[in-house]
């Protein structure tokens, strides 16, 4: 069963061709080229956000591998999207460096969690979008690769992350193809979700009041949507296999890695990271999209279609089925994210003090900009972070490169839970079978008597 939904979900036949995508020989050259000077050493105006002491609070640990967005979604009463993407925007200094209008941000994040809440997704929602998001962020602020990506690329892929799931059905691309939905009929049965994801959210931008990249050049405009179709259409779990062996092959060769590519595989590991996460959101996260794979199947039922792997909630093992996931899919996907991670960033170090991209120790060039306030969040303090707070080198103390991987240790440790309640189901199902076969036994000895 977990070996089918494997199969079915992370491969595809008739993969699109290959494009070829410039490459940089090293990061340090790149940087020599002066790209990222002049915004990494001027004072960013930064907007600084009041928000409710509470929902604060929880802001604060958006840097943790262990953020809680179930939390913070509770606090919010449902915008947890909302938060993280305006706490987000701010770090990074996207509203001053893109002339964001406020409001058009916030239009356009209500239009996001209309979207995400749509169809009552017991995955595939708000929260959901809030913690791809959020551990996006992880992965470019924590462990140094911000310092290797220009501003464009840090948007494209919050912004990707952001929208990757947007009006998601609860349903698998398979099922769209095989029920024959109108989507599968609009895209073709390729990427089917993906397709209407990216679509549905640039569509949005056509109203003046949610378009929030009205201010970027035309050039940026291309290439940011450009990088933002190629990072949400590689969230399609059946390119997940192709995208691994892209950059093992890439990490094996002496030359750069393909950024685009990078960062592609970056939102689809957190895209499928719960299981990398502490045990108790991650169990959450798996009663979720395990409800959401029974509603499908419920459907399929009455449509007279064969069950998805899965799918059947009277068949299905939990822990064997997270197992599977951990060993074959999730665990790999973190490996190759660390090894991509440490080959990206390490140049960096070695950069000699003229070439540095960061400020001295204890000037975070803190903006002292006055405070805008989003509207409908009138109770509030301020939340202010300096855009250059998210390009730092996780260094240690003795000035090597250290790049957090704490996914590792979650991984491990959730895993040895499903292998406990694997076994205490084994020994349970062996026990129902048991007893079964003593009832059985016992209406034949009965029903032969004379």
């Amino acid at each position: 069963m977990v070996r089918e939904w494997l199969a079915a979900t992370f491969t595809r036949q008739n993969a699109g061709k290959k494009r070829e995508k410039p490459k940089f020989k090293s990061v340090a050259n790149a940087i020599r080229t002066g790209i990222f000077f002049d915004k990494l050493f001027r004072k960013q105006q930064s907007v600084q956000c009041p928000i409710p002491a509470e929902i604060a609070e929880l802001l604060r640990e958006i840097n943790s591998w262990s953020f809680n967005p179930f939390h913070l979604n509770e606090v919010s009463e449902g915008h947890a999207l909302k938060f993280v993407g305006f706490e987000l925007f701010n770090r990074y200094g996207f509203m001053d460096r893109f002339k964001i209008p406020l409001a058009a941000l916030e239009n356009y994040l209500h239009a996001l969690e209309q979207g995400y809440s749509k169809h009552n997704n017991p995955y595939h929602n708000v929260v959901h979008a809030a913690d791809v998001t959020q551990s996006s962020h992880f992965m470019l602020s924590q462990t140094g690769l911000a310092n290797s990506l220009g501003d464009l690329e840090l948007l494209a892929v919050l912004f990707g992350a952001l929208i990757h799931d947007y009006e998601h059905t609860g349903h698998t691309n398979n099922f769209h193809i095989q029920s024959g939905s109108n989507f599968a009929l609009l895209y073709n049965d390729r990427s089917v979700l993906e397709n209407h994801h990216v679509s549905a959210c640039f569509r949005l931008m056509k109203d003046d009041d949610k378009n929030i990249f009205n201010h970027l050049t035309r050039d940026e405009f291309r290439d940011l949507r450009n990088m933002v179709i190629e990072i949400v259409l590689a969230t399609d779990m059946s390119t997940h296999f192709v995208q691994i062996k892209t950059m093992k092959n890439m990490l094996s060769l002496p030359e750069g890695i393909d950024k685009n590519k990078a960062l592609c595989l970056i939102v689809h590991a957190c895209d499928i990271s719960h299981p990398s996460k502490p045990w108790l959101l991650h169990e959450r996260w798996t009663e979720g999209v395990l409800e959401e794979f029974f509603r499908q199947g419920d459907l399929e039922a009455s449509m007279g279609l064969p069950y998805s792997p899965l799918c059947d909630r009277h068949t299905v093992h939990v822990a064997d089925s997270q197992i599977g996931f951990i060993d074959f899919i999730v665990e790999p996907t973190m490996v190759v994210c660390g090894e991509l991670l440490t080959k990206m960033v390490e140049p960096l170090v070695s950069l000699p003090p003229s070439d540095s991209l960061f400020p001295p120790n204890g000037d975070q060039n803190e903006s002292t900009s006055p405070s805008v306030a989003l509207s409908p969040l009138p109770d509030a303090r301020n939340s202010s972070v300096s855009p250059s707070s998210i390009r730092r080198l996780p260094l240690n103390y003795c000035g090597k490169l250290d790049i957090p991987t704490p996914w590792m240790k979650f991984l491990h440790d959730n895993k040895a839970n499903w292998k406990e309640r694997a076994a205490k189901e084994e020994e349970e199902r062996k026990k129902a079978e048991a007893e079964k076969a003593a009832l059985d036994n016992g209406d034949v000895k009965e029903n032969g008597k004379p």
